[in-house]
């Protein structure tokens, strides 16, 4: 019998590294092998109390029918308070689609804004699937390289080198995977007055937002409507497998990607989305905790990686990640990666994962306690002196 060939899209999808080094430790691990992990972006924080409580409650009340495509209006409300009281920005409850988790909004806006051809321009290094969703959408992703010395933010004038009759959108991600580094608002304000200069949309993925630690992170909303921003519940209040996110877009664009949402999900979750709305309610105090162990873990790994000699030129303020320059120590950040797991039995995320300009460095996640961090350093700390 012959073999039936996969869609040609398929194969321009290039594997998520980081799930595969996380699928390896989990052999190991089934072996007997206790491995520390540093590598997966997911937080070790249980989700907050209330949302058991609201999870409970709305099964009590039989909420477990489809919502509006859109999503629950009870949670489109909430979304909407939470941006005026945190950002100060007014937005309007049909301007909001729920989705199951960020990815889908990414699917959804992509999908939406690409016509076959069209470029998104992303940073180099950026989150690892930001190109495969463009190029499954049929676009083209374009990468703009940026400086370990700059913090690793976009520069306008690096930007606008690239920018073609075909440039669709402008990708921004701050605080940043996988480098934390919080763009400033004034480097928001130039990129999007470039932006308006060539009739370009800005795309801003707002996941991390909460969990920065010195200064302020804002929101694209802040400077413009005429934008779309990818936000959700994983990172800030550890929901990571309820799979809850949702896309804020112009209201002249909704229709369209409704449509979509309509089609492919149908409707977000219902019962997780009555969760959403009691942890954008009540959770402040236990995020406001997590937000300070986080910045306790951040210092302590900060400081022991450049004690063993690895690069972090500019600290990172933001998100739950350390991106360390490991050049001196080998090119191959993959073989490198593999190498610290197989030999160390520390999991991290080799550079490359997150394109070409990432090589030679490696990402470490602080998402994991103080003990196994400190574990995991003295075992990369070894590691390092044989070598």
């Amino acid at each position: 019998m012959n073999k039936i060939s996969p869609a040609e899209r398929t194969k321009e999808i290039t594997p998520f590294i980081v799930m595969e080094i996380m699928e390896k430790i989990h052999e190991m691990e089934a072996r007997g092998i206790h491995v520390v992990h540093l590598e997966v972006g997911e937080p070790d924080f249980n989700a907050p109390e209330c949302v058991k409580t609201a999870v409970s409650q709305a099964f009590e009340c039989s909420e477990t029918k489809y919502t509006h495509s859109l999503g629950d209006i009870r949670l489109r409300v909430a979304i909407c308070e939470y941006y005026k009281e945190v950002y100060g920005v007014k937005i309007t409850p049909n301007r909001i689609i729920i989705t199951s988790g960020t990815s889908p909004a990414m699917l959804l806006i992509f999908c939406a804004l690409i016509n076959p051809g069209d470029e998104i321009i992303i940073s180099d290094p950026h989150y690892a699937c930001y190109p495969n969703f463009i190029k499954f959408a049929q676009g083209v992703p374009v990468r703009v390289q940026v400086q370990e010395s700059e913090g690793f933010l976009y520069t306008p004038a690096a930007i606008s080198k690239q920018i073609t009759p075909k440039t669709k959108a402008i990708l921004i991600n701050s605080p940043s995977n996988p480098t934390g580094n919080v763009m400033s608002k004034e480097r928001m304000e130039a990129i999007t007055e470039l932006a308006n200069s060539h009739n370009i949309a800005i795309i801003s993925d707002e996941i991390y937002h909460g969990l920065v630690y010195s200064g302020k992170e804002h929101s694209i909303l802040e400077i413009t409507d005429n934008a779309f921003v990818i936000n959700g519940f994983s990172k800030l209040f550890a929901m990571t497998g309820l799979r809850l996110g949702y896309l804020i877009a112009p209201e002249y664009f909704i229709r369209p990607i409704q449509i979509l949402e309509q089609n492919f999900f149908i409707s977000a979750n219902s019962v997780m989305q009555a969760a959403g709305v009691s942890v954008l309610k009540n959770a402040k105090k236990e995020t406001d905790e997590m937000r300070k162990v986080y910045n306790q873990r951040r210092q302590y790994m900060i400081k022991r990686l450049k004690e063993m000699g690895l690069g972090i030129t500019v600290e990172p303020t933001g998100a739950f990640y350390v991106f360390a320059n490991a050049k001196h120590i080998s090119m191959d950040s993959y073989s490198l990666a593999v190498d610290i797991l197989e030999k160390a039995h520390v999991g991290v995320t080799p550079g490359v994962d997150f394109g070409p300009s990432g090589e030679g460095y490696l990402r470490f996640s602080y998402a994991n306690s103080m003990e196994n961090i400190a574990e995991a350093m003295d075992r990369l700390e070894r590691y390092l002196a044989s070598i």
